[in-house]
């Protein structure tokens, strides 16, 4: 607890005494980074009992839910009543755009209000007439990247190869005059990046969702899921380390990122530099398409298990009902705690060092009073203490009935006594459809670009992940790269078959 306050204490002096860390050259970076770590940890006070929300501790307090951000409801009334005010209408059907032949762009042509996203994104102080380019035309450029440039440079992007005027498609997509050859420089697009709140960026991903939600992808049924991957700095060689109490503490180019363990892989290293992205996932049971809805972003060194109820609560704030979440081992909700504050319940294998209670039997679980019985108990439900138990025995089965307490509470644990016990056919059936929950990652990391993208920053990192998120969105409701019905009915039979 203390390294991860140092480690946040030497990042906000940095920032704040160097606001132009990120032009310096390398050799003034280690200089700088030396000198600071040193005067912190000479000065630091470890007697001081730390009390400091997870939120602070792990570098994601300015991804929470805060004023000014929509949920669905709000969204949904937001966009009924946007035009209702204007003196004209200006809400009527858009004429089509000849030059946009792609039908996926033109899906998602169709779908945007501009000037909904527009007050969405704009900055305070936006002034229209003032602007040749819009916050929705850079939004516009941004989506345009990821799905059909994914591989090059925002730098390579910006150029006549991709914007020049017999572009024709592109510049209608992103709303360029055809009769110029008005261009956006590479600057303005990632000036526009970094300028966003995650204020604005929650919102216009709130946009998007209300009409995923309306689309149809998504069945009334769906389980949620949560999961991690990992997402590599560009720049992975420390400026300083300083060993704390056998731990140690780096300090980094990009200080929001950090080092930490990476999942087993054959074919890379142990560990990973940079960050780790906490998604939440919907799943149709039906078919086990699963989608990614909302992520948060933290260093690599955290464990995941801290991020599980900052990300419920976000999205919770956003109007994502949840019942259920299913998760791997890295997300127990040990102790009931998290049921408690949010209501949804975490399903996850049971851990292998928690051992069976007393009394237990372990293939199937079964319960018995004590160890005098052989009985099997029947569940009676959770309480704050535990799940409890009661005798299932008959009328005069039991020659300990007389002196039996007849209940029993086991404790909330990580292994087969859960908040919801691993036992029970719900909690089967979660468990086994939990490795969808690896499919969204894939495709934002493989086919929309996000591994390989070269960001310098957290903030970076969120805007980046979250407009990711809303291009894979988007391609699903467009529905132009799914598989035929033929192939696709006789997975859904195989699913079924095997799930």
């Amino acid at each position: 607890m203390h390294r991860k306050n140092i480690r946040k204490i030497v990042n906000k002096q940095l920032k704040t005494k160097h606001p132009h860390w990120k032009s310096m050259t390398r050799k003034t970076k280690k200089l700088l980074a030396k000198e600071v770590v040193d005067e912190v940890v000479k000065n630091y006070d470890y007697s001081q009992t730390l009390d400091l929300p997870i939120e602070q501790l792990t570098g994601i307090d300015n991804q929470t839910p805060s004023g000014g951000i929509r949920s669905l409801s709000e969204m949904a009334d937001f966009i009924d009543n946007f035009h209702s005010d204007n003196l004209f209408d200006f809400d009527k059907k858009k004429k089509p755009y000849p030059e946009i032949i792609d039908p996926e762009l033109k899906f998602i042509d169709d779908l945007f209000d501009d000037q909904i996203i527009n007050s969405l994104l704009a900055p305070d102080g936006y002034s229209a007439p003032h602007r040749n380019i819009h916050p929705y035309q850079l939004f516009r450029m941004e989506l345009l990247k990821i799905l059909k440039y994914p591989e090059i440079s925002y730098r390579k992007f910006c150029t006549d190869e991709y914007f020049g005027m017999e572009r024709k498609q592109n510049r209608r997509f992103v709303r360029l005059p055809l009769n110029t050859k008005a261009m956006v420089d590479h600057t303005e697009l990632s000036h526009f990046k970094t300028g966003l709140h995650f204020r604005q960026v929650m919102n216009v991903f709130v946009y998007i969702l209300h009409y995923f939600y309306k689309s149809g992808c998504l069945e009334n049924t769906v389980i949620h899921g949560v999961d991690s991957t990992e997402l590599p700095a560009e720049i992975n060689y420390p400026l300083c380390t300083v060993k704390i109490k056998n731990k140690k503490i780096r300090i980094y180019s990009d200080l929001d990122c950090d080092c930490g363990k990476r999942r087993n892989k054959r074919d890379k290293s142990r560990y990973v530099i940079g960050y780790r992205l906490h998604t939440l996932t919907a799943i149709n049971p039906s078919t086990g398409h699963s989608f990614p809805l909302v992520s948060v972003v933290a260093a690599a060194n955290h464990h995941d298990s801290l991020f599980l109820k900052p990300l419920i609560k976000l999205a919770q704030a956003l109007g994502i009902d949840m019942k259920l979440i299913t998760a791997d081992q890295a997300y127990h909700d040990k102790d009931g705690s998290l049921l408690d504050e949010t209501g949804v319940y975490i399903v996850a294998p049971p851990s292998e060092n928690v051992d069976i209670p007393d009394n237990v039997m372990k293939s199937p679980i079964r319960v018995t009073c004590h160890g005098a019985c052989d009985i099997p108990m029947i569940a009676l439900g959770s309480t704050k203490e535990g799940h409890e138990f009661g005798c299932n025995a008959n009328p005069g089965e039991c020659i300990l009935d007389p002196t039996c307490s007849k209940s029993r509470i086991i404790n909330f644990d990580k292994g087969h006594f859960q908040p919801m016990p691993s036992f029970y056919n719900t909690s089967q059936q979660a468990m086994e459809i939990r490795k969808n929950c690896e499919r969204p990652f894939n495709l934002m990391k493989k086919r929309e670009g996000l591994e390989i993208t070269r960001v310098r920053s957290q903030h970076g990192v969120v805007v980046r992940s979250a407009f990711t998120t809303i291009v894979t969105l988007l391609i699903e409701m467009a529905g132009t790269r799914r598989k035929p019905k033929k192939q696709e009915d006789e997975q859904k039979e195989l699913f079924s078959a095997t799930g």
